[in-house]
């Protein structure tokens, strides 16, 4: 992997943004190939989306996958002793969206050579096209996290050093017409970022990929507004399921790691050397009762000999020695880092059908659950027989894909949130010592960063008032229910 250092003085919201002298780096590879970048930002986001760090991503505690054994502030929802927020901001706007953007300008700078000419500007509009797929992957994390958020002035901190706050509906609207563009500017018959040495480490630089990758994205996009803007959310779903989106594992965009250092996956890197999380009760209970066959691939027999899976109480400490632990996955250095991937987009298409094409929606809800058990190493009789005990309850539609969706996402717990916020379903109860820390709910967003609250104050509060409070129950716009 080719190792560039992040452009990181342009800071959080940004803060200190004064002079191109006090943001320019002579360290940094301003003057690097876009690829380079490109890489780099790949790997900042996947690290982003799939680390269990307690500084930076929380969300398998939130959604009561796993627990911490000693330590249990963020179990109990104490997201800012560690700054947690500082972080999210951190990894998304500066080592992502900022490298993304840079390989941007550099891009659009380039004069090509005599060779290069004849083909450059289809190249050109693959190349920027698979760089902006990535930026809308990226806002749309953001929104989904905090609401309203620095965008449209967030892309210029030269000239805007303390950024306002764009309306998150609005967002979402000029991500899903990024994304129709991004569309419309792939070629097949045209190059991009080649493979993992040249820059593109998700599909290594395979076009084809790149298209079904941006309409699962635009079908994520379209299923999150579904209760908030439905006309344009059916239109938009519908569009890209047309279109294609991901019809199989092979399909799936994910990053792939290696297995010396530091290039292998976050979740070894955080478990390897460590005993600081265990099973979570909720789902452990879950799977129990359901003799869910995935079970043995997500947590290890309970430590203490008794044959069982066993999960400790949310929010409340756990011996290692006692409970289950997290199962080989999280302890292999190559296991992929997912960002988007076919079970995923099968319960997306189940979701759009039992908004919109009722009929259909059964037979959708089968092929997500049983692609999720395959997933994990089932057969195809256990997803079988599992279905045979779980069917689809049309009556009950939010309940069936809710949950299942919830087993299925065990390590895509940013994805999971948002199938829990928008269908309300598993029932999560908060564990009764987070009542401080968020009234005694489990949270429905993050809170804005304290260096927000400290550097970009006048934006900061505008932001706040607009969507209600800056608190951890205040709802997204498209949490309806």
């Amino acid at each position: 992997m080719k190792k560039i250092i992040a452009i990181l003085t342009i800071g959080l919201s940004m803060t200190a943004c004064v002079s191109d002298d006090i943001n320019t780096d002579p360290n940094s590879a301003y003057t690097t190939v876009p690829g380079s970048l490109v890489n780099y930002a790949q790997k900042e986001l996947s690290d982003y989306v799939n680390t269990p760090n307690v500084n930076e991503n929380n969300f398998r505690l939130t959604m009561q996958y796993w627990q911490e054994t000693i330590y249990v502030n963020e179990s109990n929802y104490d997201f800012t002793n560690r700054n947690v927020s500082n972080q999210i901001y951190r990894d998304n706007y500066v080592n992502v969206l900022n490298n993304l953007g840079k390989a941007k300008e550099i891009i659009n700078a380039y004069v090509p050579t005599i060779t290069e000419a004849p083909g450059w500007e289809l190249n050109k509009k693959n190349q920027l096209a698979m760089i902006d797929i990535m930026q809308v992957y990226t806002y749309q994390i953001l929104v989904d996290t905090f609401g309203n958020i620095p965008y449209t002035q967030a892309a210029d901190l030269n000239k805007y050093p303390l950024p306002a706050y764009d309306d998150a509906a609005t967002i979402y609207q000029d991500l899903i017409a990024r994304i129709n563009k991004d569309l419309a500017n792939l070629d097949v018959n045209a190059v991009g970022f080649g493979s993992f040495d040249e820059g593109e480490n998700i599909y290594d630089g395979d076009i084809a990929k790149w298209i079904t990758f941006a309409n699962s994205l635009k079908l994520k996009l379209g299923i999150a507004i579904a209760d908030a803007n439905p006309t344009l959310a059916q239109t938009t779903a519908q569009a890209a399921i047309a279109a294609g989106v991901m019809k199989s594992s092979d399909d799936n965009a994910q990053f792939n790691y290696r297995s010396e250092s530091p290039n292998f996956n976050p979740l070894y890197e955080n478990l390897s050397t460590r005993n600081d999380f265990i099973a979570g009760k909720t789902l452990v209970d879950y799977m129990n009762a359901s003799s869910d066959p995935r079970i043995s691939k997500y947590y290890k027999l309970a430590a203490d000999g008794s044959g069982v899976y066993k999960g400790q109480i949310i929010g409340s400490p756990g011996s290692y020695r006692v409970f289950s632990r997290i199962a080989n996955f999280a302890y292999t250095e190559t296991t992929p880092g997912v960002l988007l991937n076919y079970t995923e987009v099968a319960f997306y298409i189940a979701e759009a059908n039992a908004r919109w094409t009722p009929g259909s929606a059964a037979a959708a809800y089968d092929t997500a659950v049983t692609t999720s058990i395959t997933e994990w190493g089932g057969t195809d009789a256990q997803a079988a027989a599992y279905l045979a005990a779980h069917p689809y309850d049309a009556a009950n539609w939010k309940k069936s894909i809710g949950e299942q969706a919830w087993v299925a996402m065990y390590n895509q717990a940013l994805t999971s949130w948002n199938f829990w916020r928008r269908l309300d379903y598993p029932v999560l109860l908060a564990p009764a010592t987070a009542i401080t820390n968020a009234g005694g709910k489990v949270p429905v967003r993050m809170t804005y960063p304290v260096l927000e609250q400290q550097v970009n104050s006048t934006n900061w509060k505008a932001a706040s008032t607009a969507i209600g409070g800056d608190l951890l129950t205040t709802k997204l716009f498209w949490d309806k229910f």
